[in-house]
């Protein structure tokens, strides 16, 4: 009898082709279906809560699969011995048949980390961006994200949506000494549009932009007028979140 499971993944994801199984690409989805295919001696299809970039990295993602293999919390030292030390999977657990990782999640939380003074330590995890940077300007245009629902203009070229409508819940800039922290919790993200608002809004405070300025990059409604250079290295999907009791043992 087939039984639904999801998997709750982190990940480190420089050495990979994003989240999302590819032709001729390493994923973590590939590499998680055959680490499973290895342990289990059956083929596995997953079915990804959030799909991450080339390059970006995940603390929290979600997979579903379904199986007539019991798969078990018990076994994930096991599995996790045979992924790359990049890939972990932290959670196992039973959901009910029409369970859906992707179309079940309620809102999603992203970080994007920024150094302003060089760090070996941070290289290749934070982008170093050591410029000038007005906090006050970053604060309004957070005010703005917050209140806006159409973010046309942070989907990136050649992406084909339905809705560029989102639902935004938080957004945020923290400042700890040298180190910034973007944050961002939505029901839904587009393609590039976590990089997208990072990497303008920190132009628009390095150029002194001002608030009325950035609303009108919003309102264009034109992704020409965003700026999408924010490295995938810096971006973390750290959370995903479901309605309460939609798995067992969670």
């Amino acid at each position: 009898m087939q039984q639904r499971y999801c998997l709750e993944v982190s990940y480190f994801g420089k050495n990979y082709h994003g989240s999302q199984s590819q032709i001729n690409a390493c994923t973590i989805q590939s590499e998680l279906e055959k680490a499973l295919e290895v342990y289990y001696r059956k083929t596995f299809l997953l079915v990804g809560a959030s799909r991450t970039d080339k390059g970006v990295h995940a603390i929290q993602n979600f997979y579903h699969t379904d199986t007539d293999i019991p798969i078990l919390q018990e076994q994930v030292y096991n599995i996790n011995s045979i992924l790359p030390p990049d890939i972990s999977i932290t959670g196992i657990y039973k959901t009910s048949p029409d369970f859906h990782a992707r179309f079940d999640a309620v809102s999603r939380e992203y970080k994007y980390y920024i150094h302003t003074a060089k760090n070996p330590f941070l290289n290749g995890r934070s982008w170093y961006f050591p410029y000038k940077l007005s906090h006050e300007l970053l604060k309004e245009y957070a005010a703005i994200i917050l209140n806006t629902v159409d973010f046309t203009t942070f989907s990136k070229q050649g992406t084909v949506i339905k809705s560029s409508l989102c639902r935004i819940e938080k957004v945020t800039w923290t400042f700890e000494g040298k180190n910034i922290i973007f944050t961002v919790k939505a029901n839904r993200f587009l393609r590039g549009m976590v990089r997208g608002l990072t990497a303008t809004m920190l132009h628009g405070a390095r150029k002194n932009l001002s608030a009325v300025a950035f609303n009108t990059i919003i309102a264009g409604n034109n992704n020409l007028l965003a700026d999408f250079s924010a490295p995938s290295h810096g971006l973390y999907l750290c959370s995903v979140q479901y309605a309460e009791n939609v798995f067992d043992n969670l």
